[in-house]
């Protein structure tokens, strides 16, 4: 989580309006769906890639460091499909092989899509694009203090382990499940005894349910939106003709 939220605020893209990182990201994201060719999937996961690591000039480390988790559970998921249990016997389903890839293919150019926005847009700014789009201002600053209470989550769990630690909890296998277990069943209870601590720090500065922060509100460029829908049509257009 902090790695992304550090990446979302200091990449080369930072300042770009959300407008047309929007644009690029959810119309990629469309086209790897509708397309049914793996290979157009394949396409624009390539583009995706690149526009992420050399566009907006996201470390290698920190791109493959977020993406390593939903990765693995795209791998777990697609290779479900590529097998079939009859008669206590495992097998290769029929076409099983084909629809694993295809699945894998489209899932990782979506997954690419969402990490893209995701690496190169701050949650506030992402809030206030919902706002501009009509959600209720009470459901963009629910989803925001949601945000942030994941983070007060990592902290208060990495404090734990942290002390833990320091008590040699961890110097067998045995104690080290067992301080485990003990974090996972106090990690909730603390976590929200600090959450109603910042409820209360908020209500006494005057909170009224809404988090003001500076946004940065410039328009979205017409060469910038031309050039996003060109390379979309380019690769849609690729992507149809491997169908």
């Amino acid at each position: 989580m902090s790695i992304i939220d550090t990446s979302a605020n200091l990449n080369r893209w930072r300042t770009r309006p959300l407008a047309e990182k929007a644009l690029l990201a959810i119309g990629m994201l469309l086209i790897a769906v509708a397309v049914p060719s793996w290979e157009g999937a394949l396409l624009v996961a390539v583009v995706m890639a690149g526009v992420t690591l050399l566009g907006a000039r996201i470390a290698p480390a920190v791109w493959w460091q977020a993406l390593a988790a939903p990765l693995g559970f795209l791998l777990i998921g697609s290779l479900t499909l590529a097998f079939q249990v009859s008669d206590w016997h495992v097998s290769l389903a029929p076409h099983g092989l084909e629809l694993s890839l295809r699945l894998m293919a489209r899932a990782f150019a979506a997954t690419l899509c969402l990490l893209f926005l995701a690496l190169t847009t701050p949650a506030t700014d992402l809030v206030a694009g919902l706002r501009r789009l009509g959600v209720p201002a009470e459901i963009a600053e629910m989803a925001l203090l949601m945000y942030r209470f994941l983070f007060l989550l990592v902290d208060t769990a990495h404090a734990m382990n942290v002390a833990q630690a320091a008590r040699l909890c961890h110097i067998t296998r045995r104690r080290r499940m067992h301080s485990l277990g003990l974090l996972v069943a106090n990690l909730m209870p603390r976590a929200l005894a600090r959450a109603a601590a910042l409820e209360v720090g908020l209500a006494a500065r005057g909170w009224h349910g809404e988090l003001r922060v500076q946004r940065d509100t410039r328009a979205a460029s017409r060469a910038a939106i031309a050039a996003i829908v060109l390379l979309e049509g380019v690769v849609l257009c690729i992507a149809l003709r491997t169908r």
